[in-house]
């Protein structure tokens, strides 16, 4: 999964580039980031944000203060209240610390977490295009699809990983309880097939099917006709994205489906904390 940050912050120690670590230790009220995000600041680049602004602009000026004074493996804590000392309109306060890049505070430097693992079926125009976006993301994906030459011929980031298979409904089952699913493939004898694994499985968190209003009532109809319960097709996403984008090129629908994989994410973590 991409974390750059972190990625980065490893690079460097192994160069032996001088860098410091700033980190979110607490938060109060509303803050740009929560506690535990991180950066990696150099003499002369950054790698990750705590929020941007003045907070940011801030905590990278103090991490080059403390580079040019020599390497402080001291952590040092800044509490920052962002109305009054920023003239951040956030309205919270955030505690940070910052020290100096070390084997120890790499170590204990957690990798970010999977905001959902995913089953993209489809590696045509639109499925390019999601696959694209979920590149940048903290994700876990198998990206599906029967015809090895429809995948990009560059390499992809690790934690996207290309499956050439068939059937391909046989990977449903690889899946771990509560996983996402897009279906968008070539066929719709074949989406068809998915589907009905899936739902078979009916522990899905989200199961997208791309297509029409008119392509959703046809599916339906044939899946109460083989038996499958009505509070499960009640769950099938058909049409996929987020309402009110209207654009139907692949890149429009692109973002509006990951837009939608995202406020699926975050509900389900707040539902996790509620």
């Amino acid at each position: 999964m991409p974390d750059h940050a972190r990625q980065t912050a490893q690079a460097w120690w192994q160069a032996g580039v001088p860098a410091q670590v700033v980190t979110v230790l607490r938060t109060q009220g509303s803050a740009p980031r929560e506690a535990g995000t991180r950066m990696v600041v150099s003499a002369q680049a950054v790698a990750g944000t705590i929020g941007g602004g003045h907070l940011e602009l801030q905590a990278i000026a103090r991490a080059r203060q403390r580079l040019t004074e020599g390497n402080h493996a001291a952590l040092h804590e800044q509490h920052f209240p962002l109305g009054p000392a920023l003239g951040q309109c956030c309205g919270g306060a955030v505690t940070l610390g910052t020290q100096a890049l070390s084997a120890d505070v790499l170590a204990q430097w957690p990798p970010e977490p999977a905001l959902f693992t995913l089953q993209l079926y489809g590696a045509g125009h639109v499925g390019r295009a999601i696959a694209h976006l979920l590149a940048t993301l903290p994700c876990a994906v198998q990206w599906i699809d029967e015809r090895d030459t429809e995948f990009p011929a560059e390499p992809g980031p690790p934690h996207i990983q290309r499956l050439c298979v068939e059937p391909v409904q046989a990977e449903v089952a690889t899946a771990p309880p509560g996983s996402f699913y897009l279906v968008l493939t070539h066929r719709h004898d074949l989406d068809m097939a998915i589907c009905e694994t899936i739902l078979a499985r009916g522990d899905f968190a989200y199961l997208g099917l791309i297509g029409s209003a008119t392509k959703r009532a046809r599916f339906m109809h044939r899946f109460e006709q083989r038996g499958v319960p009505a509070h499960l097709l009640d769950r099938i996403v058909c049409p996929i994205g987020v309402p009110g984008i209207t654009g139907k090129e692949p890149e429009q629908l692109a973002i509006a489906v990951v837009a939608q994989l995202l406020q699926v994410a975050s509900s389900r973590l707040v539902s996790s904390f509620g």
